[in-house]
């Protein structure tokens, strides 16, 4: 693509991260940050297509590395006097705040006005994450840029862990007990325990010790969805139907959402025949995006 840059900016606990930016040839004040999920980066064809989609109307994108890029690579805190492990296998979900706010910060310096921020996956639970940090931060300049939140396929982690692991989800979770209790907290879990490799931490994070990113109850039908409805702007919200990483039927679980969130410019839907990364469907996905953002 033309008009594309490698950028570098500061997560606010002062980790160094990487991105990519597409640009206008116009000059805007609206931009799209990109928080990509598990065992991923910000080059990816979805991307560059969706980012294609939103130059067409003036709006740059931003896809960025957060600290959980890729399945391990090492962070560099300010605070810190020696690297750590970061990455996939070693992810903690609070740190994600840093991240974004470091990226939102970033595009602000540059001169954007108007934010919007597109979360896939794991990268959904980042951005709701840190859309309710923000409001309980109190960070009122912030939010007020943010006009709108795009989740692609936003998964309930926590039971997809009991689902994937089924009457072995107690043996994993006692053998990581025992691990941390050893405080062996970043040595890997066998690799049948989820995605390999992944830290006895980040297992324990995501099976049990999840009660604040725990917000995609999809199956729990008393559920009231706080956090989702403590988004006030627009809202985007997609999933494919074909190997996608929920346990509802699509369409089901599309109709579901419309009676519990509470948002007046709620978009949600699904994309027929697409798998979670919307393989060989980013043209649709991308179309329904521009059409969102033009409204």
């Amino acid at each position: 693509m033309k008009n594309t840059e490698t950028i570098f900016f500061k997560a606010q606990d002062g980790v160094i991260l990487n991105g990519i930016m597409y640009k206008n040839t116009n000059k805007t004040a609206k931009i799209i940050i990109s928080v990509h999920g598990m065992a991923t980066n910000c080059i990816k064809k979805r991307d560059e297509i969706i980012a294609q989609k939103a130059n067409e109307i003036n709006i740059d994108f931003l896809a960025f590395n957060n600290r959980g890029h890729d399945l391990v690579n090492y962070i560099k805190k300010e605070s810190e006097e020696k690297p750590e492990l970061a990455g996939t296998a070693y992810e903690e979900i609070a740190e994600s705040y840093e991240d974004i706010v470091g990226a939102i910060n970033y595009a602000i310096e540059q001169g954007y006005k108007e934010i919007y921020i597109i979360g896939h996956s794991l990268g959904c639970t980042k951005t709701i994450y840190t859309y309710n940090k923000l409001i309980e931060e109190n960070e009122k300049g912030i939010l007020e840029k943010i006009k709108g939140i795009i989740l692609l396929s936003l998964v309930d982690i926590p039971l997809a862990i009991q689902v994937y692991l089924k009457d072995d989800f107690p043996v994993m979770v006692t053998y990581a007990k025992n691990m941390k209790r050893e405080k062996m907290e970043n040595q890997l879990m066998p690799a049948e325990s989820f995605i390999h490799p992944i830290s006895v931490k980040t297992f324990l994070r995501y099976a049990i010790e999840n009660k604040d990113i725990d917000f995609a109850k999809f199956s729990d039908k008393n559920y009231n969805f706080e956090e989702l409805n403590n988004i006030k702007v627009p809202l985007f919200m997609r999933w494919g139907n074909q190997r996608e990483l929920i346990i509802q039927e699509a369409d089901k679980l599309c109709e579901q959402l419309k009676g519990k969130i509470k948002n007046d410019k709620l978009d949600i839907g699904y994309i027929d025949g697409a798998d979670h990364s919307y393989t060989g469907k980013e043209e649709i996905l991308a179309n329904e995006i521009q059409n969102f953002l033009k409204d």
